[in-house]
């Protein structure tokens, strides 16, 4: 991410996953500390993806994890957001930044009723608390459409991308004329106005 930003390539926010052992080592927020310290990258430009199942393990201070996390500058997202049991009780108390609608509720989009509500639910949920929402798995032009006239802020799924490697995205990133073709004809879909932010480039990493 340091590398490809100092070449002058367009990325905001690069998301990396952080799995439940990871979340739980007492020096997380110091090993993370000493990345950035390491490449010089700024903390904002770092977002760390935390399921919800890693919030709720026991055992954790989660609050005091969170905050110390938050004190290094990185934005914080709940992956999977939806399938716990216990998510209105902890979004007042922890300091984050995003919910990530779980991929299971828009794979509904448009042939189930009741996972359509769960995602306009979840999106006006973000949006009276103050976070930004982004749908997981994102397929098919009907399902953007839907979430763009839900006010969804970003989505990702493989109608705008799959996994790839590195030189790759890289050279997509350098304006890939048939990659910019493909984006712009999704970027156009539906008939619902584009959402203010829906444009922003964000690049999610997995990790192993």
């Amino acid at each position: 991410m340091k590398e490809w930003r100092a070449q002058g390539l367009a990325l905001d926010i690069m998301a990396v996953n952080l799995s439940s052992q990871q979340f739980q080592r007492p020096d997380v927020a110091r090993t993370i500390a000493g990345v950035l310290a390491e490449t010089g990258l700024e903390p904002q430009a770092l977002e760390l993806e935390i399921t919800e199942s890693s919030l709720m393990a026991q055992g954790t201070d989660v609050e005091a994890t969170l905050a110390a996390l938050k004190e290094l500058g990185v934005k914080l997202a709940i992956d999977d957001f939806g399938t716990g049991y216990s998510s209105l009780a902890y979004l007042k108390r922890f300091p984050v930044d995003k919910l990530k609608v779980d991929q299971s509720f828009v794979r509904d989009i448009p042939d189930h009723a009741k996972g359509m509500e769960i995602c306009a639910v979840v999106v006006n949920l973000g949006k009276a608390l103050g976070l930004e929402v982004l749908a997981e798995g994102v397929e098919t032009e009907i399902q953007l459409a839907h979430l763009r006239r839900l006010g969804c802020d970003s989505v990702q799924g493989y109608l705008l991308g799959r996994p790839m490697p590195a030189e790759e995205m890289a050279a997509q990133l350098r304006g890939n004329a048939a990659s910019l073709r493909r984006l712009q004809l999704i970027a156009n879909a539906g008939a619902a106005p584009a959402v203010p932010g829906m444009e922003r480039t964000e690049l999610n990493a997995r990790s192993a």
